[in-house]
């Protein structure tokens, strides 16, 4: 064989044609991914179950296969050299190790033992070896029940009691049948206590008749194992085939043969089992023997035999419904004959339904035979039972009647033969077959009674006919009920008579057609005359007519008018034009008509009657020739027939008239007014023809004066009314009336008009304002009002205009009703008055009395006192006061000094704003806004000290007793007016302790910081440095005081004296005594609580059992007195290893879960300070002992009755030993949970490590204690 070559060697195990490299690395990288996931939930699971050794087993092989396999594959870039792979190995088991507890980085461990004892408990970490896991032993039990925790009671026997072996044929004694297409038939046999490895049967034919020729031959057959299990396996493909068919709604009659058997295989016992018997054609089957896998006959049990026959079947034969025609019935056509086909050993029986609309109905009928059965004497009785075991054929009739309407369905449901075999017909018939889909014809029979259609006329018979317009079409409407849709089309014959009676008309009929679901069916007609319904058909069923079944078309006249014209004449001739109308039709009418003057466009008309008489007056304002013409005539049938009624032409000469102009109107007349002058126009509206003369009436108070004027041509005209001179001097009221009026053709008329009536004013109005001294003006407050009186002449209401002098071309106007008004205003200033009207005429301002003044009263102001201490700065207009210490009393003396010159009438309130820097750093936050009262117009200023920092006082508004605060509340100071000064408060100085924590010491210890990341001892100052600190040290033992000062320059200090020594053993107590800074302010008051600390000085700790013996075991728990100030620090050595734990309180316990040597080595206290050590304090820990049933396995062992079996025990520790093992009723399952507790022993004294005994009895034994020389499992439970 020749070489390989190196470049063969580094190539890919897998091909690269086949998985190219990058998808290699992919795909196995993407697996150790998984795997680390299923690692990962395995941790999840190990908090729960507490199975750690079992799953870390698991791991360990898993990573080690998964590096090996990888360094096999030979994959680019994942290959590595041999000393690569074993590092990986080790680091993935390392890891292993840590998730799953097998390495112990000695922060201790419970016991899953001592689920009594408390959770805190400390406990020596718990052994791990790696020969414990990759010995033979823990891998045999890698693959075991990960249930069972207990390392130290392992194992159980199990033992079985064999039966006695039985083999029965057709157990549940069903009936067989053979049906196609496999004609199979699988035969049951079922056998108890053994497995079946032969088995022998004899078959029958159901023709064979003994000592006959030609009726067939008795066959002998027999089956092996391998025969048994091709028999078994062709079933359960045949089953599979079943649940495949039943799954989509199919029925196969193979299934009818098996239900039986198929259902009893799923009660089986344990022990039991089935085997079957393949038969293909019909005839009986007989047990022979049946052998068990050792060869020995079994058990027969009753029945031995079994027969099987060709299934019954049932179909209707095929002159039963064969056309579609006959699958449709009409209501009354309720007689119908089928013909059933029937097959089967008699007798049989047959079940049948009908499905009317969802309804169904059974029916059964039984003792289907021939009849011609003879007495077994007559014949021979082996002839007379093989003839009653074949199939025989029968033609059943049916004679059926179908009352109701809609779908109706005849199902064979199903056929029973003698034997009992039930064969269901309709599986492969579904609902939607029966409700109109083609199902299977052999089983179903299925037709359609439809019901009959009725028509009839809608909205139409005798005394209410339909309505029909000339040139149009009107639409009559059939109505369609209680039709079937399968019956659709429907065919509607309509006969039509005309109203002529001629010989030679004659009637015609119409065809309509209406579709399915068609419930109202309508049809034009354009020729009045009687429509008769003369029949309706179906596409299988004629229907029958309702009434109304006559409807008549009447036509409607046109409308029509008949017009009579009269001319209108007065005076000068026709003024217009009356028509007189009679009209024909269904009202109400329009008339339509046009009216044209001379040569203008023409005006149409309209007006509405709704009688059939009425007339239309037209009599024109304006002269001219005027033509008149009816145009057209609509009523409620018809719009705008044209009219040819007559036209008329006149010229027109209205008749004259007149009106005065609309003015201003009084309470029942119009009313002019008059200031100035000696006439009057009035306006005049003239109509008719002109020239017209004019002829009016003045009536004054004493006389009436007529006035004519003449050749007035045009309208409306402006006439002059001269006022009556007794009036026109003193003012008064006079009244003009129009009397007659002529037009061009002397027709004159009288007018009544309402007449005007005319105000003459001689008086003008005036306004001014009103003094009693002459002296106008007033002072009021900022935001009231200052009402100016005034006095008003003339009629009011007056219009008035003024304005303030400070802004002339701004001039405000308001009206006013009451001559001794009030001119309101808010603005101070001067006002003036401009202009006055009246109601009727404008007036004039009373020079001398048009100005009114309006003051303000000024507001208080205040100032700071020119000899106070503060300076001013102009940057922000604020007065800076001298510096204070934090809680001295200071105040601006305003008493004595003056600080303060208020401007104003008191009392004087003056609210202001007491501000401080903000914490942040971003500006200010304001304390508290109060406010204090004066009666005086110098006060003191109490200023705010209690608290450090910067102080800012803003006076934000000032009140007297002309402006109270309590009403100008929201009228503040401008900012730029305000009063600002300031103060800085210095705080005092303090000193405390940041925490009161108890500090330890040793004896001889220097007072120093011993833990410079503690707090403890830690002083926090609070002032400006540096300090001047005073402490007294106090030794409570001795009952010394020691008085140290320091100087510090930090606001942060630790307790540092060097020249300190503890020279005895108790508490010391060190306080603050006092606190200086620079700024040279009296100390704060200090927290007595951070005031003083305590330290605790001790001597060296020790530590004592509570227990004198050596000996003890893995489990056990040891218990020390430990001596000295908690919490303690114990130092321990186990088998070599050294550990330490912390303790808190005293007695320490300690758990042991490792065999070996326990050595106390150290201890100390004080936050492991004076440390002790320990020389002479040293225990043995014993391991556990340890039992194992079988060797640690699940043994399970058949015995027959009278055999026995054999149970070991295997013993580890030391001798002497004694166990307890108990015998428990055996689970049905295997590998389940053991029943109750038959029997209990415990054996003393074994010396060897193993022990057995004999069994003749069923049972699981188990062992549930084992003590050796030193220790027990599991332990005793206290009481």
């Amino acid at each position: 064989m020749a070489e390989q070559s190196p470049t063969s060697a580094r190539r890919p195990l897998i091909p690269e044609n086949f998985i190219d490299v990058p998808s290699q690395r992919l795909y196995y990288l993407s697996l150790g991914l998984l795997l680390q996931a299923a690692k990962a939930f395995d941790v999840l699971q190990n908090f729960f179950t507490n199975d750690a050794k079992h799953y870390c087993r698991k791991w360990l092989c898993i990573d080690f296969a998964y590096i090996v396999f990888l360094s096999q594959l030979r994959i680019p870039r994942l290959t590595y050299g041999k000393a690569t792979v074993l590092v990986q190995i080790l680091l993935l088991w390392f890891a292993d190790g840590l998730l799953f507890g097998g390495i112990s980085l000695n922060f201790g461990q419970r016991s899953p033992d001592l689920h009594t004892q408390r959770i805190d408990l400390t406990s020596t970490p718990e052994p791990f070896y790696w020969t414990d896991i990759l010995s033979p032993s823990r891998l045999v039990s890698f693959f075991s029940d990960r249930r069972d925790k207990n390392q130290h009671l392992l194992g159980q026997h199990t033992v079985h009691m064999s039966p006695i072996s039985t083999a029965q044929l057709n157990p549940d004694g069903y009936p067989f049948c053979l049906s196609p297409p496999g004609h199979t038939a699988f035969i049951p046999i079922l056998v108890n206590g053994t497995a079946p490895s032969s088995v022998r049967y004899s078959f029958t034919p159901l023709t064979y008749i003994e000592g006959q020729t030609g009726t067939g031959r008795i066959e002998h057959i027999e089956m092996n194992a391998k025969e048994l299990k091709a028999i078994a396996q062709a079933r359960l493909e045949g089953l599979q085939v079943i649940r495949f068919t039943n799954a989509e709604d199919e029925y196969d009659e193979y299934d009818d043969g098996d239900d039986g058997p198929l259902s009893s295989e799923s009660h089986l016992r344990k022990t039991e089992s089935l085997a079957h018997i393949r038969v293909t054609k019909p005839g009986t089957v007989r047990l022979d023997r049946v052998l068990d896998s050792s060869g020995m006959a079994v058990r027969l049990l009753h029945p031995l035999e079994v027969t099987a026959v060709p299934c019954p079947t049932a179909q209707y034969t095929e002159d039963s419904l064969q056309s579609t025609e006959s699958d449709i019935r009409c209501a009354g056509d309720n007689h119908l004959d089928l013909t059933i086909d029937i097959r089967g050993v008699p007798p049989l029986s047959l079940k049948w339904s009908k499905d009317v609309n969802g309804k169904k109905e059974t029916f059964l009928v039984d003792n289907i035979d021939d009849g011609s059965t003879t007495h077994p004497s007559t014949r021979d009785l082996r002839e007379v039972a093989s003839r009653t075991r074949t199939p025989q054929k029968f033609i059943v009739p049916l004679s059926l009647s179908v009352d109701s309407l809609g779908r109706v369905t005849f199902v064979l449901e199903s056929v029973v033969d003698g034997l009992g075999n039930v064969i269901s017909l309709d599986q492969g018939t579904s609902s939607e077959s029966r409700a109109g889909v083609a199902g299977d014809s052999r089983t179903v029979r299925s037709l359609n009674v439809l019901s009959r259609p009725l028509v009839s006329f809608r909205q139409c018979g005798p005394g209410y006919p339909t309505s029909l317009l000339i040139g149009s079409e009107s639409s009559l409407v059939l109505g369609i009920d209680n039709g079937d849709s399968l019956d659709a089309p429907w065919t509607v014959h309509i006969m039509y008579d005309s109203f002529e009676n001629t010989a030679d008309v004659k009637q015609q009929y119409l065809a309509l057609e209406a579709e399915a679901n068609t419930r109202e069916l309508s049809f034009g007609v354009r020729a009045p005359g009687e429509y008769t319904i003369a029949n309706i058909k179906g596409k299988y069923c004629e229907g029958d007519v309702l009434s109304p079944d006559t409807c008549k078309v009447v036509q409607k006249p046109l409308p029509t008018a008949e017009i009579e014209w009269k001319r209108i004449h007065e005076c000068s001739g026709d003024t217009g034009v009356s028509a007189a109308l009679i009209l024909h039709g269904t009202p109400p009418f329009q008339v339509y008509y046009r009216t044209q003057r001379d040569n203008e466009s023409p005006r149409d008309l309209v007006k509405t009657f709704t009688t059939s008489r009425g007339s239309i007056t037209l009599q024109p304002e304006h002269s001219g020739h005027y033509y008149y013409t009816f145009l057209q005539l609509s009523d409620s049938n018809y719009k705008k027939i044209l009219l040819d009624g007559p036209s008329i032409d006149q010229i027109v000469h209205p008749l004259a008239a007149a009106d005065f102009v609309p003015a201003s109107t009084g309470r029942n007349k119009m009313v002019l007014n008059s200031c100035s002058g000696n006439v009057v126009d009035v306006g005049v509206d003239l109509r008719g023809t002109p020239p017209w003369n004019l002829e009016l009436q003045v009536v004054g108070p004493r006389s009436t004066d007529p006035i004519i004027i003449r050749d007035i041509s045009s309208s409306p005209v402006r006439v002059p009314i001269p006022i009556p001179s007794d009036i026109d001097k003193e003012g008064g009221t006079f009244e003009v009336d129009l009397v007659t009026v002529e037009d061009m053709y002397g027709c004159k008329r009288s007018v009544s008009v309402p007449g005007i009536s005319v105000n003459v004013r001689r008086v003008q109005p005036t306004a001014r304002f009103y003094s009693k001294d002459g002296h106008r003006q007033v002072t009021i407050l900022e935001d009231e009002s200052a009402e100016l009186p005034l006095r008003l002449t003339g009629d009011g209401p007056w219009k008035v205009k003024y304005r303030r002098v400070d802004t002339p071309d701004l001039v405000q106007a308001v009206v006013l009703t009451s001559p001794n008004d009030y001119l309101r205003v808010k603005e101070k200033g001067t006002y003036e008055l401009v202009e006055v009207n009246d109601i009727q005429c404008p007036g004039a301002i009373v020079p001398g009395e048009n100005v009114y003044e309006v003051d303000w009263v000024p507001r208080p102001s205040a100032k700071l006192d020119l000899q106070m201490l503060a300076v001013f700065e102009s940057f922000n207009r604020s007065h800076i006061l001298p510096s204070i210490c934090q809680g001295r009393d200071d105040y601006v003396d305003l008493e004595l000094s003056g600080s303060f010159q208020l401007i104003g009438r008191p009392p004087f309130q003056i609210m202001y704003n007491v501000a401080t820097n903000a914490e942040s750093g971003g500006g200010t936050i304001v304390l508290d806004q109060p406010t204090i009262s004066s009666i005086q117009h110098r006060t003191r200023f109490q200023l705010h000290t209690s608290t450090p920092g910067r102080k800012y006082y803003e006076v934000k508004q000032i009140g007297d007793a002309a402006y109270p605060l309590h009403k100008h509340r929201h009228t503040l100071i401008p900012r730029s007016e305000r009063l600002l000064f300031e103060q800085e408060i210095i705080r005092k100085p303090s000193a405390k302790f940041k925490t009161d924590n108890r500090l330890s010491y040793c004896l001889n210890d220097v007072l120093s910081p011993k833990d410079l990341a503690s707090p403890d001892g830690t002083i926090l100052l609070d002032g400006t440095p540096p300090f001047q600190l005073q402490l007294s040290i106090k030794n409570l033992a001795a009952n010394k005081v020691r008085v140290e000062t320091v100087e510090v320059n930090e606001r942060v200090w630790r307790l540092n004296l060097p020249s300190y020594y503890f020279t005895s053993v108790g508490p010391y107590q060190i306080t603050i005594d006092s606190v200086l800074d620079s700024s040279r302010c009296e100390q704060a008051t200090a927290d007595p609580l951070h005031r003083s600390i305590w330290i605790d000085v001790a001597e060296t700790a020790a530590v004592i059992p509570l227990e004198k013996k050596k000996d003890f075991c893995v489990g056990d728990i040891i218990q020390f007195e430990l001596e000295g100030t908690p919490p303690w620090t114990i130092g321990y050595r186990i088998n070599g290893k050294s550990y330490t734990r912390d303790a808190k309180v005293s007695p320490f316990s300690i758990l042991q879960q490792q065999s070996g040597d326990f050595t106390i080595t150290s201890i100390a206290h004080q936050h492991k300070m004076c440390k002790a050590a320990i020389t002479n304090l040293q225990m043995t820990i014993h391991p556990l002992p340890s039992a194992l049933v079988g060797h640690g396995k699940r043994i399970y062992q058949d015995i027959h009755e009278g055999d026995q079996a054999e149970i070991v025990f295997t013993l580890i520790g030391e001798p002497p030993f004694t166990f307890t093992y108990q015998r428990s009723e055996p689970s049905p399952k295997k590998g389940g949970k053991a029943g109750k507790v038959l029997e209990t022993h415990t054996v003393s004294g074994v010396t060897t490590h193993e022990y057995s005994i004999t069994a003749a009895v069923e049972g699981t034994w188990t062992v549930t204690s084992i003590s050796d020389h030193y220790c027990r499992y599991p332990a005793l439970q206290a009481e």
